[in-house]
């Protein structure tokens, strides 16, 4: 196995070589068959059985077949990002989130789906879009890839075009809190929503040069599972 190291490390305990770009890619196995073990409200339940290498003994997964999901880290003029409090059952936690929600709407564009999801849950619209960082939540279980934007230019949704909010967002609370205030609070084990704390944490680095290294909000993103089918 390569390791990563820093110039100069060469010989000390986890130093290596420098390796020149460190990237995720897609690899396609073999697969024997492919069914749909349950069915549920939002998601399925999917069981794989597949080869790792030509002739090896098949392997069976059983895994969440997911849509994926958008989140928006929303920066206001005053390096403010804006969090949701809102409660998750499956954990029984009242979690400080940010705004984000599934791509369950057949053919919609991402940043569409992020813009609509940012009026839904917060009634707010965005002039600037970025993409933030691209993660799967759970590559063990789950194909559910997210991607998370950065909004800035903010303004309210006007009051007669806002969505009505029902079960457990109707409780919705927010806050504006300073991105490094935020940031230390993930540090801290206080904020536990992965998009949440992936987002936060990536634009408190982006930050730092002004976010000038972000890709547009019209970015490609191959690892969606749609893109993937293709």
């Amino acid at each position: 196995m390569t390791h990563l190291g820093a110039p100069g490390t060469e010989g000390q305990p986890g130093s290596g070589p420098l390796t020149p770009a460190v990237s995720d890619e897609e690899s396609r196995r073999t697969l024997h068959s492919q069914s749909t073990v349950y069915q549920g409200r939002i998601w399925n339940i999917v069981s794989d059985t597949f080869s790792l290498t030509p002739g090896s003994a098949p392997l069976t997964r059983d895994y969440i077949d997911h849509p994926g999901a958008v989140a928006v880290v929303v920066l206001n003029e005053a390096q403010q990002v804006l969090l949701l409090r809102q409660y998750r059952h499956p954990v029984q936690m009242n979690l400080w989130e940010v705004p984000a929600g599934l791509l369950d709407v057949e053919g919609e564009d991402f940043v569409a789906g992020a813009a609509r999801e940012l009026a839904e849950e917060a009634d707010l619209e965005a002039a600037q879009w970025h993409v933030l960082t691209d993660f799967f939540n759970s590559p063990g279980s789950s194909s559910e890839a997210i991607r998370i934007y950065l909004a800035r230019g903010i303004t309210e949704v006007p009051e007669d075009r806002r969505h009505v909010r029902t079960d457990e967002e109707a409780e919705i609370e927010f806050a504006w809190v300073g991105l490094e205030e935020a940031a230390a609070a993930v540090l801290a084990g206080h904020i536990h929503n992965p998009s949440a704390v992936v987002g936060i944490l990536a634009a408190a680095q982006a930050a730092r040069n002004g976010f000038a290294d972000l890709r547009p909000g019209d970015a490609p993103w191959p690892e969606h599972p749609s893109q993937r089918r293709q």
